[in-house]
């Protein structure tokens, strides 16, 4: 996500603030939205995919995804 993307979502919220928001740019405020917490959601999954714990008896492991029941 670039910063003009970032940008567009911060003025279009400025818009729906004052209340001059038009329906065609709710629709591209939703997909702007999504495409931003995608984009953080995958920056949060890289970060953990790539972090090691440290034991206190020196040993050091990487990170497991989470087993779901």
């Amino acid at each position: 996500m670039n910063q003009e993307k970032i940008n567009r979502i911060n003025e279009l919220y400025k818009k729906q603030k004052a209340g001059t928001i038009t329906p065609e740019e709710k629709d591209e405020q939703s997909l702007l939205r999504a495409e931003y917490l995608a984009a953080i959601r995958n920056n949060l999954r890289n970060t953990l995919e790539h972090t090691s714990i440290q034991e206190p008896d020196g040993t050091i492991h990487k990170l497991r995804k989470k087993e779901t029941h």
